[in-house]
């Protein structure tokens, strides 16, 4: 019998990658509050994770293996569209970053990853269990 990765973790890998990108954007975010006509983005985290995890979408973005002894690699698109956040209160110099959001998001997302390594060490652990014969 056969391990199947992508049952066995679900959708917390996708989760994690897409909550990697997230982390790098936010930051960004933040390195440029400075920066005279910066516009804040961000990801729409739900519709990208859906977009990416939609069925139909995954069978055309799926690798061919070449034997089945071969383990699929991860199919995950992080194409999404960065979207401009609509900031409370500009900057006069065009800037729209506002730090205090920026930090909330960034620590919003940090926690949402750790949720997300934790459901996956979770999984892996079931898993030895299932392996080991439930000693």
């Amino acid at each position: 019998m056969t391990i199947n990765f992508s049952n066995a973790l679900g959708i917390h890998p996708d989760a994690l990658r897409l909550r990697e990108k997230r982390s790098v954007v936010l930051a960004s975010n933040m390195a440029n509050a400075d920066t005279p006509n910066y516009k804040a983005v961000d990801l729409d985290f739900q519709s990208v994770l859906k977009q990416t995890t939609d069925e139909e979408q995954r069978k055309h973005l799926r690798l061919e293996t070449t034997h089945p002894a071969h383990i699929a690699p991860p199919q995950l698109s992080l194409n999404g569209e960065l979207l401009y956040r609509n900031p409370n209160q500009p900057a006069i110099d065009g800037n729209t970053v506002e730090a205090h959001v920026e930090q909330a998001k960034y620590s919003e997302n940090a926690v949402q990853y750790q949720a997300s390594l934790r459901f996956i060490n979770g999984s892996f652990a079931d898993l030895k269990t299932a392996l080991r014969g439930g000693q």
